[in-house]
């Protein structure tokens, strides 16, 4: 968690630095042409980093359930434990997921599916029934305000939500299958996590 935030913060060092050195040059090459870039511009450009930066979306637990498909063990079921960064709006009904497992590459969406964990376990949740390869659901664990339910917003650095995927036909996992999970959101950055099937006598396991 502290390596994230750690690579979070130097991330927005960078951008800003960067941009900052943009203006910079900007201003030399607007000077020869008697145009001056404008402090508004500036502040924009620093603005629009910093919403770009606090809106991004942080992983806090990825885990998968082994289950017999055809006579072998494979994950079909995948849950990922997301949270803002920082308080801030992130409307996830707009969150866009691309998968690949190098041989196939597919776009998942949402449509609406949102429920509470209730007193399910996350695998054994009603939600899964909704899921079809084609769609992803979320299942809300901490939302203090209802704001996931109610308007489909992320909106404190408090809130935590299961993204759960039931991988398409042919994407089953086996042990030491990888994929990788993009996640978009409407506005921020993207997110990229690569999972690996582990070795494990359990059914429920977390990846690394």
């Amino acid at each position: 968690m502290g390596s994230l935030i750690g690579t979070t913060i130097t991330i927005a060092v960078l951008t800003l630095s960067s941009l900052m050195m943009g203006a910079t040059i900007t201003s030399v090459i607007d000077a020869e042409s008697d145009s001056i870039t404008t402090e508004n511009n500036i502040e924009k450009l620093t603005s629009d980093a910093i919403d770009e930066i606090s809106t991004y979306i942080q992983i806090r637990d990825q885990k998968g359930k082994f289950s017999k498909i055809n006579g072998v063990q494979k994950i079909e079921k995948i849950a990922i434990l997301i949270s803002p960064l920082v308080s801030q709006n992130i409307d996830i009904s707009r969150l866009t997921i691309q998968i690949s497992n190098g041989r196939i590459l597919k776009i998942l969406r949402n449509n609406g599916i949102i429920e509470h964990l209730d007193s399910y376990s996350i695998f054994e949740h009603s939600i899964w029934d909704k899921l079809d390869g084609n769609n992803f659901g979320f299942i809300s664990i901490s939302d203090y305000d209802r704001s996931l339910i109610s308007n489909k917003l992320l909106n404190d650095f408090s809130d935590n939500v299961y993204i759960v995927i039931r991988l398409p036909a042919g994407m089953a996992m086996k042990t030491y299958d990888k994929i990788a999970i993009d996640l978009f959101p409407a506005t921020g950055m993207a997110t990229t996590i690569i999972l690996e099937a582990p070795f494990s006598m359990s059914q429920i396991i977390t990846f690394e």
